[in-house]
């Protein structure tokens, strides 16, 4: 009787299991555009644990959900978000029923970036660093803001540089070792193939990396995650480039277990927005995976580029007084076409290899192997005793007339008159030859024929006095990595990984064009004897076309990188913390023996050698449904760049004396405020990084007195910067209001702090002053005065206001006016030294060099603010089953001329010749400018077979 009542209460037991209703919510998402349902879509229940992604049929269910008022987020690449608000009823399940997503007009906008902006994003200047590291890194209408709007001033998020960035493709970190930028040329132009992206923000931890301070930016081109798709796309613009098309064709996942995409495109422009800047452009992607079975997959991606950029030229008032902000020195006419003598190619193809290894429910491993190798150039002209065909050449200029010193009254004397009559002469001369004169380069290279009276019949090559060459790198980067990530318990999730880099980089001066001659010297015409050969293991070399000359060297680097992230997920909070390691060494290589170093400039150098650490962490309080507080803080340390670590490597093996690793520390606090139709959030920030180092080099007048009169103050040198500290401090702020169903406002600001922290050390190389006795004429110029100086080439401050249309039968429109202001010129370190007081000749301070005065001369200058009003709209049609979408942008809809960054010239280096040039009110050596666009259209036009 017992074992029957037992196993009665048992069989009621689970029948009243079995007859609990669940409690929770479930829908299916679709495509607004073609109603097919979506796979992957991320599916949240806000402030809780619970997240899913959909099946292939775009369903999700979530069972088990406590009773209450919930908001549902759901996210997907390529569509707007949607945040529900739903309520949950005990034992019955919500059913949502078909939810369309709606194409993120955003995302096209945004990935349209990189090609409106990328004749900035070069490693030419510091200055150029724009938002591109967080191009698309949320739905938050700041970085959107930043990314579109702000980022044609070059506006950087936080005032930090990309390097302090991750960019990491299928998990290879694509940072380089030579500048710790990424370079984007290596993938411009695949949009389409690229868009499937994940990004962090700040120093919240990556999946794949253990990131920076600034975010982690992941691109993802597994073959399989693609939907099945053909879409081309056509363009035009006004900005780089005229024209635009592209292709790509996404197979999905066969039965066999087979998935591919290729994508191609070009790009070009016979003239971009600034004069004689032509553009070309091929991109070719492929993806290929193979599912090997439910745990093993094999995918293979390659993506070749190539692209080459004419460049602009940076201007002083002067000219572009005389000209236009349009105004480009760079080009001039050959054979009625448009000539540009500096122009930057790139062509590195990337080859990667990933295994995906699901090991089982809850863990995950990524391994791989990627091969980077090509070249990158960098053109201009190379001349010998001849005149500098530089058209802005500061002796052509009318400035040179009214500004300099009278050479009869001796260098520094400070005396001078100014000759007016051979400045409008100047003025007129350069007005009729303001571009590049290549005939009369081609002239130059040619000798007279003579007949046998003497005369002149015609004209013959010779030696070259002008050739056009590349300073050229060839690249080769082989990397393995690997990623691990499991679900260690349901609130401890980690992620461990490295990888280790290898680089060789050869540098080195090649000759692409004789201009008509015959050979070249491979000499330094500015050195006698021993000291011209640029080879003394094949002294007085006669190159010619395809030939390396001038210098010629490798880099070697290594570097191990092991990261591991521990998140923790709970109901009321969340927190991490992620910890990193890095071994780094440099070599160079010398492959001339140079006669300026005949003993430190061939052969290997010493390694060296640089061990890191980092440690990341924060902590997310979930205050409400509604509300949450965030806090992260970060210390690490980074290596200096290859670039910053050897300040002569052109010419010898010498190591920046004393070089350290940079530190970092930065702390943000954040609020966030979200419901279906208002977010916020307000986010206040700080970070040092102290003990940067940088290299720059120059021309200067006035610098040095070696005991020979004045016969020899002048120098081209090289100025490395150590213990340089910086202190970025501010907030952003966002705020996005839904204010019908079709309108929304939106509204975002960034205030910004950005000064340099300390006083650093300067130190000048200067070639001419090596003797086999002082085998590194390095000077210490001692303290430069920058602290409180502010960091240049951004906007401190930006504020933006915007309203946007979206009609339910699929056309928008938008704009937004923005202000951007707090603009600073790169300032001079060396025209803050003790030294650039003292007259050459005396060794004394100059008489004149009064507290007041100096303070006016070294004031920084503050660009104007500019306020940019933008338009954007769109329009997509479903016609015979295609999908057909325009978009188009109207930038800077006033035609606003505005300065984005700027340098002071380091050539006036000493007080009087700074003093003189600038009293005369159009100074020979001013500061020189880079100018944003003015009015620029987009016009995108796509079509989804």
């Amino acid at each position: 009787m017992g074992k029957f009542l037992l196993g009665l209460f048992f069989l009621l037991r689970i029948t009243l299991v079995f007859a609990q209703k669940p409690t929770g919510v479930k829908g299916k998402i679709i495509d607004s555009k073609t109603q097919k349902p979506l796979e992957n879509v991320v599916v949240t229940i806000g402030n809780s644990q619970l997240m899913q992604l959909t099946s292939a049929d775009g369903i999700f269910s979530f069972y088990n959900v406590a009773p209450g008022n919930h908001l549902l987020l759901l996210h997907s690449q390529g569509f707007k978000d949607i945040l529900l608000s739903i309520v949950i009823t005990k034992d019955q399940m919500l059913d949502l029923n078909e939810i369309p997503l709606q194409d993120d007009y955003v995302v096209e906008q945004q990935t349209t970036l990189i090609t409106l902006l990328e004749n900035d994003l070069n490693d030419d200047s510091s200055s150029s660093e724009s938002t591109s590291a967080l191009l698309q890194s949320s739905r938050d209408a700041f970085q959107q803001a930043a990314a579109f709007n702000w980022g044609q001033a070059r506006f950087r998020i936080r005032g930090l540089d990309n390097q302090y960035a991750a960019t990491t493709i299928n998990g290879f970190t694509m940072n380089r070792l030579f500048d710790g930028r990424p370079q984007w040329g290596n993938w411009s132009g695949l949009n389409n193939a690229i868009r499937n992206q994940e990004f962090t923000v700040g120093s919240f931890p990556s999946d794949y990396a253990f990131g920076g301070i600034l975010g982690t930016q992941q691109i993802n081109t597994r073959a399989s995650i693609y939907a099945p798709r053909t879409i081309l796309t056509f363009s035009g613009t006004n900005t780089n480039y005229s024209w635009r098309m592209m292709g790509t064709y996404a197979s999905g996942m066969s039965n066999k277990g087979w998935a591919f995409v290729v994508s191609a495109g070009t790009r070009w422009a016979d003239e971009g927005y600034f004069d004689g800047t032509n553009y070309k452009s091929i991109t070719g992607f492929i993806s290929v995976e193979k599912k090997i079975n439910e745990h093993h997959s094999l995918n293979f991606s390659g993506f070749y580029t190539p692209n080459s950029r004419a460049k602009n030229s940076p201007n002083t008032a002067e000219v572009t007084q005389l000209t236009n902000h349009k105004y480009n020195s760079y080009w001039g006419w050959d054979n009625d076409k448009k000539r540009n003598a500096r122009v930057k190619t790139i062509e590195e193809p990337v080859l990667m290899l990933n295994h995906f290894f699901n090991i089982n429910e809850n863990s995950t491993l990524n391994s791989g192997l990627m091969y980077q190798f090509g070249k990158i150039t960098n053109s201009n002209i190379d001349y010998q005793n001849a005149n500098s065909p530089d058209p802005t050449y500061y002796r052509k200029m009318p400035s040179y007339y009214t500004s300099l010193y009278a050479p009869d009254d001796g260098e520094f004397s400070g005396n001078f008159t100014p000759d007016f009559e051979n400045a409008s002469k100047s003025k007129e001369q350069f007005l009729v030859n303001k571009q590049i004169n290549w005939e009369a380069l081609y002239f130059a290279n040619q000798l007279p024929v003579l007949d046998s009276n003497g005369v002149i019949i015609g004209y013959s090559p010779s030696k070259s006095n002008y050739v056009l060459y590349d300073d050229r790198t060839d690249d080769q980067t082989i990397t393995a990595n690997s990623t691990f990530n499991t679900q260690i318990s349901d609130n401890l999730y980690l992620t461990a990984g490295g990888f280790y880099s290898y680089l060789k980089s050869h540098n080195y001066q090649q000759l692409t064009d004789l201009l008509g001659g015959l050979y070249f010297e491979d000499v330094d015409v500015f050195y006698n004897g021993n000291q011209a050969q640029s080879d003394l293991n094949n002294p007085n070399r006669q190159v010619t076309e395809g030939d390396i000359y001038g210098y010629n060297f490798n880099y070697l680097a290594n570097r191990l990188n092991l990261f591991t992230n521990f998140k923790f997920t709970y109901d009321k909070v969340d927190f991490y913390l992620a910890q990193n390691f890095i071994s780094t060494n440099y070599q160079r290589e010398g492959l001339y023996q140079n006669g300026i170093y005949p003993t430190n400039s061939f052969g290997k150098s010493d390694k060296i050698h640089f061990d890191n650490f980092g440690f990341k962490g924060g902590i997310l309080f979930k205050i409400s449904g509604k509300q949450q507080l965030n806090f992260n803080g970060a210390y690490l340390s980074n290596a200096p760049t290859i670039r910053n670590a050897f300040p002569n490597a052109r010419l010898n093996n010498s190591v920046v004396a004393g070089i350290e690793s940079e530190t970092i520390n930065s702390l943000d606090a954040s609020y966030f405020y979200r419901t279906p139709k208002w977010q916020t959030r307000l986010t206040l920030f700080y970070t040092t990084i102290k003990n940067t180092t940088q290299t720059s080099f120059f021309y200067a007048e006035g610098i040095f007195d070696d005991g020979a009169g004045y016969t020899n103050t002048d120098a081209f040198v090289s100025q490395t910067l150590t213990h340089l500290d910086k202190q970025n401090i501010g907030a952003e702020f966002s705020w996005q209001y839904q204010l019908t169903t079709t309108i929304m406002s939106n509204f975002s600001a960034a205030y910004g702090q950005y000064i340099y922290n300390s006083n650093p050390n300067v130190i000048i190389t200067n070639d001419a002053q090596a003797t086999i006795e002082n085998p590194n004429p390095v000077f210490d110029f001692g303290k430069a005065t920058l602290k409180n100086y502010h960091q240049a080439g951004m906007p401190q401050q930006a504020y933006a206001l915007g309203m946007e249309y979206r009609d339910p039968k699929y056309w928008w429109i938008g704009a937004n006016i923005n202000y951007l202001g707090n603009t600073y010129i790169d300032i001079s370190p060396i025209s803050r030294t003790e030294t650039f007081y003292k007259n050459p000749s005396t060794e004394f301070n100059f008489p004149e060099a009064s507290e007041e005065r100096t303070r006016e001369l070294l004031v920084q200058e503050k660009f104007e603010p500019v306020t940019l009003l933008n338009i954007a709209g769109g329009k997509s049609w479903k016609i015979k089953g295609k999908n057909i979408g325009l978009f188009a942008t109207l930038n800077n809809v006033m035609d606003l001329k505005y300065k984005t960054g700027g340098y002071e010239q380091a050539r006036n280096a000493n007080f009087r010749q700074l003093n003189q040039d600038v009293s005369s009110g159009t100074p020979n050596f001013g500061n020189k400018y880079f100018y944003g666009y003015g009015r620029t259209y987009f016009i995108n036009l796509y079509i989804n077979l």
